[in-house]
C-alpha cells in the first residue's frame, strides 16, 4: 500500500451534507426563520390581536398565540434544538441536523436565545464529527 492509501484509510470521512441536502437545509432554515418572524411580529407582539385574545375572543389565531407563548415560556424551542443537536453530535444524521436547525432557528427569534445559540454551536461542531460507518 502506498502512503496515500494509508492516509485515506486512517482519516475518517467527516459528516457533510450533500449539495442537495444543503439546499434543502437552507430552504428549511429560511422557512423556519420566516415562520418564527411572522409568529413573533404579526401575532405575538401585535397589540390588536393581543387585546382581542385577552378580552376572550376564541379563535384559531388566539389558540396559536397562546400555544406559542406557552412553548417559549417553557424554553421548548431551545431545549428541543439542544436535544436534537446533542443527538446529532453523538450520531450524525441529516434528519436530526435539520430538526435541530429548525428548532434552534425558531428559538433564536422566539425568545429562547441561550439554549438555541448553544444548539447552533453544537450543530456546527457536529460537522467536524466523522460520519457513521456504513455496514
Amino acid at each position: 500500500m502506498s502512503p496515500d492509501q494509508d492516509a485515506e484509510i486512517a482519516t475518517p470521512k467527516l459528516f457533510l451534507p450533500s449539495r442537495r441536502a444543503g439546499a434543502l437545509l437552507a430552504a428549511l432554515g429560511v422557512v423556519a426563520l420566516s415562520a418564527a418572524l411572522y409568529l413573533r411580529y404579526a401575532i405575538i407582539q401585535n397589540s390588536t390581536i393581543g387585546v382581542a385574545c385577552e378580552a376572550g375572543v376564541v379563535s384559531v389565531l388566539c389558540q396559536l398565540r397562546l400555544g406559542v407563548i406557552s412553548m417559549f415560556a417553557q424554553d421548548c424551542f431551545g431545549w428541543a434544538g439542544m436535544i436534537a443537536a446533542c443527538i446529532q453530535l453523538w450520531r450524525p444524521n441529516i434528519v436530526v441536523f435539520g430538526t435541530g436547525l429548525i428548532f434552534a432557528l425558531m428559538g433564536l427569534v422566539l425568545y429562547n436565545t441561550r439554549a438555541s445559540a448553544l444548539a447552533i454551536a453544537l450543530l456546527v461542531l457536529s460537522l467536524a464529527r466523522p460520519s457513521p460507518a456504513k455496514q
